[in-house]
């Protein structure tokens, strides 16, 4: 039984999402309680609202510098 490409590479995009996702909550878990050792308990809504503030910025820096190396690995915009 021959396996197609395409399947293939789906088989493979799965399953790095997968652990991907894995991955994020551990370190959601992780980053949580950190974050708990430093703030009162009760902190509450305040408390989250920074950390997903934070988070955000965090992730629009990552997205945006792994678009520049992809970038640059393909040779820069066509057009």
């Amino acid at each position: 039984m021959e396996v197609k490409p395409t399947y293939l590479g789906t088989m493979i995009a799965l399953a790095t999402v997968a652990f991907g996702l894995i991955a994020a909550g551990a370190w959601n878990k992780f980053i949580t309680d950190l974050i708990a050792l430093f703030l009162k308990p009760g902190a509450g809504l305040w408390a989250e609202l920074g950390y997903a503030v934070i988070i955000t910025i965090v992730a629009i820096l990552v997205v945006q510098n792994l678009g520049k190396i992809a970038e640059r690995q393909s040779g820069g915009p066509k057009g």
